[in-house]
């Protein structure tokens, strides 16, 4: 199938093929309440840390990085709020291999009483040091990264993973191919200090490796999983191998690939993931691309599936979903919201249209229409009351949205509740309380605000 025919494919079915193996267990991807994506926003190469409490994500952003980490936070794994983390930083790990490339690729893990992350700037390997998930953090090492960019002419030093097995030894994979040409996967022990190699590195490249290395453990074997293929189209899968140590030989998996696109059901380009257990199960975290699909951008959100094992101790074929397992449908995301009807200034088109910011689907937004200039955006809660909050998902959460909120009690006259025309805000969700009573909530925003979307917008 040719990228234009998956693009067609992806902004023209909205329904299960018959006889697909995933028919059963698929929905349209603009449908309310899918959990998948289940994080607003674009990010990719996730990296999923559990404590007692929470349990963070911590991603790439998109376009192809920014100048630091997305940071999602949970307590139920279904309403996720976005953190802000001073290290890294384009400015605070940067070296003369570093280039202009932007940070990519997270791994975090907890060990010491400490939190260590392995991130690639570029195409070198920094680690950052911590006593709380969201930091503050700082350079491990000083100025200089853990693996310079020219530690191995001709590959990618990124895509760095961190492994800690059960007797409590720590290993770091790394590496990728360049020119979308398959690379090599090296593995080395960490010593206690979690920053300084205990002896040196290993090839132990598996079959059809390009990047992104996972090592997951389960039934005494060690599963090492990576993907192949490009992430900018169909292309980009999950496969593995497996061996009886963490330092190989691998022999790739007789289920690999594990995960592929499902163009049939706008599911494109799977990969780069990451594992964790919860219950006694195993889920998947992995990036696709946004929807509807666009060839000329990069945006990749971030979804969760089930990963399961078979009789064999091989991990099964995973089928992408729109609906996530069942520990994200547990209850709606807008469980409590108030039923409201939105209405806007203009749209973009059907697909982006005011209705999508109560749909409680991720892949979904408002966009307004091109030439609009001074945009707006309005609920109407069907009777005048007190809502004890709002809640606005734009975008991206790190960009400062500038907008007033007014209210109203009969759509004619209207109150300003407030103004962040100045200095905007940032954050996912943005909250805002103290609301006056009203029928109607409108998000204003200014002419130079361009181009503005949001993803939900909820009253409570």
């Amino acid at each position: 199938m040719t990228l234009a025919s998956v693009v067609y494919v992806f902004q023209n079915a909205h329904a299960a093929v018959p006889g697909n193996a995933s028919e059963a267990t698929q929905v349209s991807w603009d449908a309310p309440h899918n959990p998948n994506p289940f994080i607003p926003g674009y990010y990719a190469d996730a990296s999923v840390l559990q404590t007692a409490k929470e349990t963070f994500v911590y991603a790439t952003e998109d376009p192809w990085g920014g100048r630091t980490l997305g940071c999602w936070r949970s307590t139920d794994l279904e309403h996720w709020r976005w953190c802000s983390l001073n290290w890294p930083t384009k400015e605070a790990a940067t070296s003369p291999t570093s280039g202009d490339s932007m940070i990519w690729a997270p791994s975090v893990i907890a060990k010491n009483g400490r939190y260590y992350m392995y991130v690639s700037v570029g195409s070198e390997v920094w680690v950052g040091i911590a006593d709380w998930p969201t930091g503050p953090w700082k350079n491990a090492l000083g100025s200089k990264p853990l693996i310079p960019g020219n530690y191995r002419p001709g590959y990618h030093m990124i895509d760095a993973e961190v492994f800690l097995d059960t007797d409590g030894q720590a290993y770091l994979y790394w590496g990728s191919g360049l020119h979308w040409v398959n690379g090599h996967c090296f593995v080395v022990k960490l010593k206690p200090d979690m920053v300084t190699f205990d002896g040196e590195p290993r090839d132990v490249t598996p079959g059809h490796y390009f990047e992104a290395p996972f090592m997951y453990k389960h039934g005494g074997r060690y599963f090492l999983m990576y993907s192949e293929g490009k992430t900018t189209d169909s292309t980009y899968n999950v496969r593995y191998a497996v061996g009886s140590s963490p330092l190989g030989p691998f022999r790739e998996g007789v289920n690999s690939p594990l995960l592929v696109s499902d163009p049939a059901n706008s599911i494109l380009g799977p990969g780069h993931h990451a594992i964790f257990a919860r219950g006694g199960k195993s889920y998947i975290v992995y990036h696709r691309h946004s929807l509807p699909f666009d060839s000329s951008s990069v945006r990749r959100q971030l979804c969760m599936d089930e990963l399961k094992f078979g009789p064999d101790g091989e991990p099964q074929k995973i089928v992408p979903t729109h609906l996530g397992p069942a520990l994200l449908r547990q209850t709606p995301r807008d469980a409590g919201a108030l039923p409201v009807t939105a209405t806007a200034s203009s749209s973009l088109d059907a697909v982006h249209d005011a209705k999508r910011v109560t749909d409680d689907n991720y892949a979904t937004r408002w966009i307004p229409a091109a030439a609009e200039k001074e945009a707006w955006l309005q609920l109407d809660l069907h009777r005048v009351m007190q809502p004890s909050r709002t809640e606005i998902r734009f975008e991206y959460a790190w960009k400062p949205y500038r907008f007033k909120l007014l209210a109203s009690l009969d759509g004619r006259r209207w109150t300003s509740v407030e103004d962040h025309n100045s200095t905007g805000e940032v954050g996912s969700p943005v909250t805002i309380t103290g609301l006056p009573r009203a029928r109607y909530l409108r998000l204003v925003f200014p002419a130079a605000e361009t181009p503005v979307s949001i993803f939900e917008w909820n009253a409570y």
